[in-house]
């Protein structure tokens, strides 16, 4: 059967193995610095996919990525933090979701572009440094809410976990999974308000498959670059993502 066949009717053959190299960069990219790769992945999206499909696909292609490295750094997970921020989370999940539906594409795409562009080029603010159950809550309900129509809130849930844990291995494992959970979240919602998940599977599988190749070997090719070069060059590549993602939606 021609491979074309298991891909949805806007995707092309070209598109679908691009997205599927493309996850093993991004994937890489999370590897190396705990976040950014959802980013650079949600604008890709962005420029090939119709804005109904372009978060639930970032969810479940996210939901993948995360939900692997979880897994692998499930010893350093706080169960302290993953109640509170899922009772949360369902509830931010579904509020966002019932408004998110009613916007035009010309909206969403821009508000998605601004909110990408604030998370790339400027520093998030402190948060309280205290694990308290209410915080998990409430960073819970408003990132999940956030992420309905934004896509990718991994910098605001880093920054909630960095405030909380002293250890790298804790901050990297318990955003992982705080995202998982948002993710799957969003995946359920949009899957109740209409969305067919199942002509993407195919392709979200394989760049699941190659995100985790990514991650696996990105680390160790990431970690032969400059930081601060890296980290410029990622800015203005999103930037410019973004400036496309915008032209194609008003010109």
């Amino acid at each position: 059967m021609d491979a074309v066949h298991f891909l949805p009717d806007t995707i092309s053959f070209a598109v679908a193995a691009l997205l599927v190299a493309a996850s093993v960069f991004t994937s890489a990219v999370t590897a190396a610095f705990g976040v950014g790769g959802g980013i650079m992945m949600l604008v890709l999206l962005g420029l090939f996919m119709p804005v109904g499909a372009l978060i639930p696909v970032h969810g479940m292609v996210q939901f993948g990525s995360n939900a692997g490295r979880a897994f692998h750094l499930r010893r350093a997970m706080s169960p302290a933090m993953i109640l509170p921020f899922a009772a949360g989370a369902i509830l931010g999940a579904f509020a966002g979701g019932s408004v998110v539906t009613e916007l035009p594409e010309a909206v969403l795409k821009s508000v998605l572009a601004a909110v990408i562009v604030l998370l790339v080029w400027v520093k998030l603010p402190p948060l309280p440094a205290y694990r308290s159950p209410a915080m998990f809550a409430a960073g819970g309900a408003v990132s999940t809410a956030a992420t309905m129509f934004v896509g990718a809130t991994g910098p605001l849930v880093a920054a909630l976990m960095a405030r909380a844990f002293d250890d790298r291995r804790e901050v990297v494992a318990n955003a992982a999974m705080a995202n998982t959970i948002q993710h799957v979240l969003k995946v359920i919602v949009f899957g109740l308000l209409g969305f067919n998940l199942a002509p993407w599977l195919p392709l979200v599988a394989a760049m699941i498959v190659s995100g985790y190749l990514g991650t696996v070997t990105g680390a160790k090719l990431l970690e032969k670059m400059d930081e601060g070069s890296f980290r410029l060059w990622f800015r203005i590549g999103v930037t410019v993502l973004v400036l496309e993602m915008l032209r194609r939606v008003f010109f």
